[in-house]
């Protein structure tokens, strides 16, 4: 994992050319995305696990849901201040009440709100399945975010991949370092996820060893 960072980070900061009109600062643009777009995928699997859980009643889809939740949060702030960091030499602010920018928090706010009704909620189960809810109707804040440059009228720059975005947008070289970005930071959000899942697991099981010799 060390080694795939430190090729990212070269690929970003060596390798990449640099954009003939934003300049260096595009290169946050590599730091910016990826988590992002790994925030989407967590969101997505706490929508999944949440009606799982919400159907089936097995825990085991809790633990999933809350685990992405963390995650999802982690990686969405991520991208949130790699945003902040371009927005400031490029808009001369920090944050804009951009279309954009605001259904982003939203969605930041909604799964800060999930993990707060995880953390103190009086009942485990009860909670459980109030997070549950508000995972599932947060997730279709989702698409909202990421078509909002497209419904409405933004600073924020348009799409450079995937298929609303102009052609050519990104030069070969720039594709292939965001593709790369991307991979490394889904194989660290995969490790967390994968570490958080099982630290439940093991949370849970000390809990009914408890509840079953008091």
């Amino acid at each position: 994992m060390a080694a795939l960072w430190v090729a990212n980070l070269y690929m970003i900061f060596v390798w990449t050319p640099t954009d003939q009109v934003m300049g260096v600062v595009q290169r946050i643009f590599y730091i910016h995305v990826p988590p992002l777009w790994m925030g989407f995928v967590a969101f997505l699997m706490v929508f999944i696990a949440s009606a799982a859980y919400l159907f089936k009643g097995d825990a085991k889809w809790d633990h999933r849901a809350y685990a992405a939740a963390e995650a999802g949060v982690v990686f969405l702030s991520i991208g949130a201040i790699g945003g902040m960091i371009w927005a400031k030499p490029v808009w001369g602010v920090w944050w804009t009440w951009d279309p954009k920018l605001t259904t982003t928090f939203i969605l930041w706010v909604t799964y800060m709100g999930y993990l707060m009704v995880r953390a103190y909620a009086p009942s485990t189960r009860q909670g459980a399945r109030w997070a549950a809810i508000v995972g599932m109707v947060g997730f279709i804040n989702v698409p909202i975010v990421y078509l909002a440059a497209v419904w409405w009228r933004t600073l924020h720059p348009g799409m450079v991949t995937g298929p609303l975005a102009a052609g050519g947008a990104l030069e070969p070289a720039m594709r292939v370092t965001l593709y790369f970005s991307v991979l490394v930071f889904a194989l660290l959000f995969a490790y967390m996820v994968r570490e958080r899942i099982a630290q439940r697991e093991s949370q849970a099981a000390i809990e009914e060893l408890q509840s079953e010799t008091s």
